[in-house]
């Protein structure tokens, strides 16, 4: 029970997104530009000022990015042999490769591993933010039908002109240079930054309200599901076996990557039209999934269960 406890919070906040849509109409296209442009910046900032970089982090980032290419393979393959269009397959990347260890996944590691598995999910948010910033973008702005984006120069120049990973690149520096700021200044910075989180997940919420069930395309949502919650974490596992980190760590990354899909991927592909029903429904349909596959996943790897 205390794990739908925690993880209802995250559904209050889809449905208040779905009813303000249904009642409202908002424009969620400028919605989610905000939200990429504005507010995601500020978040990456934060993040990586905040958080003491060490030489673990370099360990860390050939993990999430090994994850990450791995899944891209993946998929891309699948994509080859059905002969899906680059669109379909940049949705699908967007809808398998990059999970919700953020606002999902720290709270679930938290009850289940205590303050380690807490430390350890904040530094693996901080990383797939990066992530999802340079690869997740390049994919969103790769699968784009709209034709001012007809070249991989054309691509590459929408990933440069993205202000997230400049956030957190700018982050680094002032936390390696040792440049201090305010209580002002970063309580600024920590408002602006943290409506992110809630703004991206009303956002989600809005774009299911606009999906239609007829419309859903079920054989490219199955795989990506299929992708991001058991694909993933067997990745994963054959990922971590042969790393020399603690039982326990190797137990964390591999509950990470079953979370379900990130919701920052629904404002990509809503921002750059691709394929925001198919990559918005399997955020939704993902998160609902973990309620069966996450306690699962956790059992397997021999988590503690606190309940």
């Amino acid at each position: 029970m205390q794990f739908f406890i925690i993880l209802f919070p995250i559904f209050a906040i889809f449905i208040v997104g779905f009813i303000a849509q249904k009642a409202l109409n908002f424009d969620v296209a400028n919605l989610s530009k905000m939200s990429l442009y504005v507010l995601s910046p500020f978040l990456a900032f934060k993040t990586f000022y905040t958080h003491t970089l060490t030489a673990d982090y370099l360990f860390y980032i050939c993990y999430i990015f090994g994850l990450c290419f791995s899944l891209v393979i993946i998929i891309s393959t699948w994509s080859m042999m059905m002969k899906y269009s680059a669109k379909e397959r940049c949705a699908m990347i967007l809808s398998s490769c990059f999970m919700n260890n953020g606002n999902y996944g720290t709270p679930v590691l938290l009850v289940f591993f205590g303050t380690v598995g807490f430390d350890l999910g904040v530094i693996m948010m901080v990383l797939q933010q990066f992530v999802m910033s340079t690869v997740g973008i390049y994919y969103a702005a790769k699968g784009s039908a709209r034709s001012d984006i007809v070249s991989q120069k054309d691509v590459i120049n929408k990933v440069i002109r993205m202000p997230v990973a400049y956030g957190a690149l700018l982050g680094m520096l002032f936390q390696l240079c040792h440049i201090p700021l305010s209580k002002s200044i970063m309580t600024s910075i920590g408002m602006i930054g943290d409506c992110s989180i809630v703004v991206i997940m009303i956002i989600l919420g809005m774009q299911l309200a606009k999906i239609k069930i007829q419309q859903l395309d079920y054989p490219k949502l199955s795989f990506s599901l299929l992708t991001r919650m058991i694909i993933s974490p067997l990745v994963a596992f054959g990922m971590v076996y042969f790393m020399p980190i603690l039982p326990i760590y190797k137990q964390i990354l591999i509950v990470l990557a079953a979370m379900p899909s990130a919701a920052n991927t629904t404002l990509m592909s809503v921002q750059f039209d691709t394929h925001p029903e198919l990559v918005s429904s399997a955020t939704l349909v993902s998160t609902l999934l973990s309620l069966i596959t996450l306690p699962i996943v956790l059992w397997l790897v021999g988590a503690p269960i606190p309940f």
